[in-house]
């Protein structure tokens, strides 16, 4: 299944809870409003005055009075517990106990997780996710947490960071990529809200019951009515768990099927199993299991990557152990457990093999393209394989130390940044730093001469990565400084009066991943909209780099050749000189795009800048970011391969 197939479906999975949740809430307010009027009708007077359907008829203000706060009760609840999640995957970590990660961590076995996450993040083409250790945690656990890629967190617990090798956590860590590439993060969210809103019911029911034994106590006189008010209490208990039993199957249901997603998945980034089984492994074998403590397990079951609980049966989130190994190693029996102690030696292990400094840089050549090659391209989109994992983890390790720690530090990061947005051709570059010197001082001025300098010889492939390594350390930046990051790279790339598309992508994903410009939200358009905008699109992407009319009609035709007839006619029409207006109302328009829609844009992106059959890194890079300020997840595009 293609990142494209596993979105659809994941929306097609939230489109049914959503259903359910209706019908479920509907049934229990009926329930709670039948409760009350039994209540008022055999417990009061009321009974020897009227019939029931007068009774009905004439109490139909209170009945219906019952059923709209039933209802806000539920949903409130729901919408209060989603909004809460929803706030970013950060705010979910920090309330289940996590400890963030810093960017400049020295602990060998942080630095290890660290740097298993930005290789995965590197090479599923996403910004770099906070990452947080759950310290009290003795169990193998972890999960991803978040409602977007660009605001998603990951946490392991202290025991998988002590006990798994460096396959083993790398394997976890793929598992709960695959959760946030294929939009199991945002379903996670609306499991949690709908339980939520559920369990609120039962609580209140609790409430009343606590206060109807206090109002009997103290006042005999009113038997009747507290009695109603019991029946009611016992009533909401009864049907707010009722409720609950029915929402936790659902919710196991989707949450199994998903889990033998994501462990296929990882298998698929790393094309080894290896390494997930040998952790799901050591889970059976370990006396603590995945157990979680600090918090209620059942409430997160369904985003961690061990059940983190003794669940079993209907309520169990994910599928017995046994079978998840069993699916990835057949031959595996229950009687293979290995017995498993803590081990010291995983810290000497990361000592010594987590560093900086590796593989040398090499560079790539341009190599001839292959017909089917853009729809190669939108196949590997959010489906990062064993060599896009390579890919990363020698890019990473051939980062000059210096610009690898500025990407780490909170005091550096802003520098490198303005350093990635620094025009690449030389011809206006004075100006720019005459610009930072004004605003930053001579001394800032000068480090990020020698950043735009490192940056500048490493080469093109390094830019997006160094940007997405730095977002976990920008973020601890106030945000009063982050939108002064923001307006300086704006003066930086206006300075020439003409904005670069790779410039115009860089600061369109900087402003969206730190939350300081507008985001374009999901929305619906017309058809003649989107394929104006995806023209448009096409046309400024055809311009870039061509200085002959003639090549860029010839790139702007392979392009919409690939959109279908409608677009095969469309003639070439060179835009105005700067295009950002242009950008911009394309891109906010194109976010609306279904994922079928934006399978079909990629391929006529990447046929756009094959028009002649060959593909450069800057070509490659290219199309990652305008796939970037798309929110499509691209691996890598491995030109030398």
């Amino acid at each position: 299944m293609n990142f494209f197939a596993a979105q659809d479906q994941a929306r097609r999975v939230s489109r049914r809870l959503v259903a359910a949740y209706v019908v479920a809430t509907a049934l229990i307010v009926a329930g709670v409003t039948c409760i009350v009027g039994f209540s008022l009708y055999s417990f009061t007077d009321l009974q020897y005055t009227y019939t029931a359907g007068q009774f009905v008829q004439g109490n139909a203000g209170i009945l219906g009075a019952t059923a709209l706060i039933t209802t806000l009760i539920i949903v409130g609840g729901s919408m209060f517990k989603t909004a809460v999640l929803s706030s970013g995957g950060a705010a979910v970590a920090r309330q289940l106990g996590g400890t963030q990660v810093s960017a400049d961590v020295q602990d060998p076995l942080r630095r290890r997780l660290r740097n298993v996450v930005e290789e995965m993040a590197i090479a599923s083409g996403v910004p770099v996710p906070e990452i947080y250790v759950l310290e009290e945690e003795s169990g193998i656990n972890a999960f991803a947490a978040g409602s977007a890629p660009n605001d998603a967190a990951i946490a392991v617990t202290r025991g998988a960071l002590e006990i798994l090798d460096r396959n083993e956590l790398q394997g976890v860590v793929a598992h709960e990529f695959s959760h946030i590439l294929n939009g199991d993060m945002r379903l996670n969210v609306r499991l949690m809200g709908i339980l939520f809103g559920i369990m609120v019911l039962a609580l209140f029911g609790r409430f009343i019951l606590r206060g109807a034994r206090y109002g009997n106590v103290s006042s005999s006189r009113r038997g009747g009515g507290v009695a109603a008010i019991l029946v009611v209490g016992l009533g909401l208990v009864i049907l707010g768990y009722v409720g609950m039993f029915f929402a936790r199957i659902i919710k196991a249901g989707v949450s199994r099927q998903r889990e033998y997603l994501a462990d296929a998945s990882a298998v698929q980034f790393t094309r080894q199993t290896e390494g997930i089984a040998n952790a799901l492994k050591k889970i059976g074998g370990y006396s603590h299991g995945s157990m979680i403590q600090a918090t209620d397990p059942e409430e997160i079951s369904h985003m961690l990557f061990g059940t983190g609980s003794r669940f079993a049966g209907i309520f169990a989130t994910h599928p017995p152990l046994v079978e998840r190994i069993q699916a990835l190693d057949p031959n595996f029996r229950e009687t293979d457990f290995p017995r498993v102690d803590l081990r010291h030696s995983q810290r000497l292990e990361a000592e010594r093999s987590e560093g900086v400094s590796g593989f040398a840089p090499g560079a790539a050549p341009q190599v001839s393209g292959t017909p089917d090659l853009p729809a190669a391209i939108a196949a590997s989109a959010g489906q990062p394989g064993e060599a896009h994992v390579r890919h990363a983890q020698r890019l990473r390790q051939s980062l000059p130390e210096s610009l690898y720690n500025a990407a780490h530090s909170p005091d550096f990061a802003y520098l490198l940044v303005l350093a990635l947005v620094l025009d690449r051709s030389g011809t206006h570059t004075e100006r720019q730093l005459a610009i930072a010197r004004d605003q930053l001082g001579s001394e800032r001025a000068s480090l990020l001469r020698r950043y735009y300098e490192e940056v500048t010889a490493v080469g093109t492939e390094y830019l997006l990565p160094l940007l997405e390594i730095a977002f976990p350390a920008l973020k601890q930046r106030p945000r009063q400084e982050l939108g002064y990051l923001v307006s300086m790279t704006t003066r930086m790339i206006e300075t020439d009066g003409e904005i670069d598309l790779y410039e115009y992508c860089f600061h369109r994903i900087l402003t969206s991943n730190l939350g300081t410009g507008q985001r374009a939200r999901r929305r619906r358009v017309g058809r003649q909209a989107v394929q104006t905008a995806a023209v448009e699109l096409l046309r400024v992407l055809a311009q870039h780099g061509h200085d002959s009319t003639d090549e860029s009609r010839a790139a702007f035709a392979a392009g919409t050749a690939t959109l279908g007839g409608w677009a095969r006619d469309i003639p070439f029409e060179p835009g105005a000189r700067n295009p950002v207006p242009v950008l911009d109302q394309s891109l906010d328009v194109l976010q609306g795009l279904n994922n079928k829609g934006k399978e079909s844009l990629l391929r006529a992106i990447s046929a756009t800048a094959l028009h002649d059959r060959q593909l450069s890194v800057p070509e490659a890079e290219l199309i990652r970011a305008v796939c970037a300020t798309l929110q499509i997840p691209l691996p890598p595009v491995l030109v030398h391969e």
